[in-house]
């Protein structure tokens, strides 16, 4: 998982590529889940939460550049 900082020092575009991958890996994991397949679920969790910490940074850019 990376580190806030690390992301913190990507750009916007870039962010939003990470997101959409992590949101197809999500997709295959919970496919995996479904049909039994699924043999690290705590990637599941992992991935939740870099994705939580990704919107949380391009939230707060979106509100500082709105003030």
């Amino acid at each position: 998982m990376a580190k806030a900082t690390d992301l913190r020092a990507k750009t916007d575009d870039q962010l939003k590529d990470s997101l959409l991958e992590l949101k197809k890996e999500q997709f295959n994991l919970r496919f995996q889940k479904a049909s039994g397949q699924l043999e690290n679920t705590a990637r599941v969790t992992a991935i939740r939460r870099e994705i939580a910490v990704i919107k949380t940074i391009l939230g707060e850019r979106a509100r500082a550049s709105a003030a």
